[in-house]
């Protein structure tokens, strides 16, 4: 049995415009915030939370709204946005501390290159992204750069791009956060399972896109578990990087892949 949790980035607004988290709540990346139901962090200029793995929907989707209701007690006055990306000035970038600026710490792996690292962000932009990951469990205490757990990890981020990827391309109308973030095949292993990073958060404030994608990270582990290999069938860097939403259609319907919502 395989478990699946989730870390989106969130924005905070006050009134009509962005402003950075930091120093707004507690936690970081070292050291989560524990609230009930998860824990909630800063990260860069967003806020994030962290969902526990759960086994069902109705677990995942109650941990998510649940978590969202936390963020809003820890900030009274603020709008939480689920949003791909936030405009800042240049000017109010650089105001902030160089903690909140870094952008990707850890390496993220490009599975439709043998596990090749993607290139680090330029953060001489003036706007920042959020992502929606999901976090899938099956195993405990791996070694996450040995290679036969590496290796699986690479096979189940092709799958899921086909799952949620393509998907995403129909559903997420955002097209600018792939500047910088969420390329096809993105993952980093972890001695769970793997951390799947293609997706924004454009899925975080509706319930029926939180089931729909967690149906189908299920239906992509069950047909990979049944030796149906989609991700065999063709490479669809292209259709995601390229946000190529016709041909993201076509390959939904060709192959089964729910989209609709």
């Amino acid at each position: 049995m395989f478990t699946i949790g989730c870390d989106p980035e969130l924005f905070l607004k006050k009134g009509d415009d962005f402003v950075c988290a930091w120093g707004l709540i507690p936690g970081d990346k070292k050291n989560p915030h524990p609230v009930e139901g998860g824990s909630v962090q800063v990260d860069g200029f967003a806020v994030e939370f962290n969902t526990p793995p759960v086994k069902n929907e109705d677990e995942f989707v109650m941990s998510v709204n649940k978590l969202i209701q936390e963020l809003y007690k820890l900030c009274p006055g603020y709008s939480i946005e689920a949003t791909p990306v936030a405009e800042f000035s240049m000017e109010y970038i650089k105001s902030q501390p160089e903690e909140a600026r870094e952008l990707g710490c850890d390496p993220d792996y490009n599975a439709w290159e043998d596990g090749q690292i993607f290139p680090k962000p330029n953060g001489e932009v003036p706007f920042r992204t959020g992502a929606g990951h999901f976090h899938i469990g099956w195993t405990e205490n791996e070694i996450p750069e040995d290679p036969d757990h590496f290796a699986r990890c690479i096979q189940l981020t092709k799958q899921l791009d086909f799952f949620l990827g393509l998907p995403s391309v129909i559903l997420d109308k955002d097209k600018k956060r792939r500047e910088m973030y969420g390329k096809a095949g993105c993952f980093r292993p972890k001695p769970y399972g793997v951390e799947y990073r293609t997706l924004s958060n454009f899925w975080v404030d509706n319930e029926k896109v939180q089931r729909l994608l967690f149906k189908n990270i299920h239906k992509a582990i069950e047909l990979l578990m049944e030796g149906e290999h989609l991700y065999l069938k063709g490479d669809i860097q292209d259709v995601i990087n390229n946000s190529d939403e016709e041909k993201a259609l076509w390959l939904c319907n060709k192959y089964g892949i729910n989209y609709e919502v």
